[in-house]
């Protein structure tokens, strides 16, 4: 399994999106500063993630939730967790 997450980052309101084969690993790395893209942007949360078979179905799914269209697709998933 392959493991395509995003995460919050509650200082500058702004996701970020990555995957990984070990998603609990990874998101401990991300909060205990290990990972520079986010180090500064602590804290963060785990708001979704998706698990894909094939690392390619992930690397590309990953691509896809960066472009606007997948912000945007975050944001209608999550509605409810961003407007309360």
């Amino acid at each position: 399994m392959v493991y395509v997450y995003v995460l919050y980052s509650r200082k500058d309101k702004n996701f970020y999106i990555g995957m990984t084969k070990d998603l609990r690993l990874r998101f401990e790395q991300h909060n205990d500063g290990y990972v520079i893209s986010t180090k500064n942007r602590r804290p963060i949360v785990l708001v979704y993630y998706e698990a894909c078979l094939d690392k390619r179905d992930a690397a590309h799914r990953e691509k896809y939730l960066k472009t606007s269209y997948g912000k945007r697709f975050i944001i209608s998933r999550l509605k409810s967790y961003f407007m309360g």
